[in-house]
């Protein structure tokens, strides 16, 4: 739970719901992710079965990654939760407000 919900991995894995990647297109599209963050992040979705990788025996050498049934089952659900709070940000805010002014 703690890798799919992390910051690194919500964004990878509602990126992969599109698409395979390659390494270096997936660190573009999330942008502002080190590239040993990426590898850390990949490698712990991979080794929880989320993230499948494929690496072919070509030169110069081609790794894609891509989600397994279960990754795509759980980036889902990630997607519709991230949905879900970019919609209702303003009530949260609203909340924030209501419950610092009522302690001040």
């Amino acid at each position: 739970m703690e890798h799919v919900t992390s910051r690194w991995g919500v964004l990878v894995l509602i990126e992969l719901l599109e698409r395979p990647y390659r390494f270096s297109e997936l660190r573009r599209a999330i942008g502002r992710v080190s590239e040993k963050m990426l590898t850390q992040t990949l490698q712990t979705l991979e080794r929880d079965g989320l993230v499948h990788r494929d690496a072919k025996p070509v030169i110069p050498p081609r790794v894609d990654y891509s989600l397994t049934d279960l990754g795509r089952e759980a980036a889902e659900q990630v997607r519709a939760l991230a949905g879900w709070t970019k919609d209702r940000m303003d009530d949260v805010q609203q909340a924030r407000q209501a419950y610092d002014e009522a302690r001040a």
